[in-house]
């Protein structure tokens, strides 16, 4: 839960959150997480968990591994780069680079590591939606 909680927190980068990309991350996150009997209880967990805005700096110790850290820093640019506010503004705002860059700051991985990531959340085929693209990254981390 702490990488959808830090993945929440990017998304939130811009002050904005819309209904429907709550609703979709946590229709998808809940079918991987949850069993049917399980599904309502989870879904109301994510949504206070994406609707908290926690501060990046109070959640990023809790990641233990290189490998989710790396995790976090390719959803957290595959959020920030999904979409802009209004036709008229850039993929990504000022407010999501200076959130990307204190995350990456936080998370401290080798600068070849960032690049690497960089370069293939770029190269990433965008036709997909973006919920689908973190849920499918989410399942294959925790198959392993």
């Amino acid at each position: 839960m702490n990488l959808l909680r830090i993945v929440a927190s990017m998304a939130w980068a811009d002050g904005e959150l819309a209904t429907e990309e709550v609703n979709l991350m946590l229709d998808r996150f809940c079918s991987l997480f949850a069993t049917d009997a399980d599904r309502e209880q989870m879904q109301q967990e994510l949504r206070d968990y994406i609707m908290q805005n926690i501060p990046l700096d109070e959640l990023i110790h809790q990641l233990e591994t290189q490998a989710e850290k790396e995790l976090v820093l390719q959803l957290g640019y595959q959020v920030i780069a999904s979409s802009s506010r209004t036709p008229d503004e850039p993929k990504i705002n000022a407010e999501e680079v200076a959130a990307y860059q204190k995350l990456v700051q936080l998370l401290n991985l080798p600068e070849d590591a960032v690049k690497r990531i960089e370069a293939e959340a770029s190269a990433a085929d965008n036709s997909e939606g973006i919920v689908e693209k973190m849920a499918q990254k989410l399942e294959n981390f925790i198959k392993g």
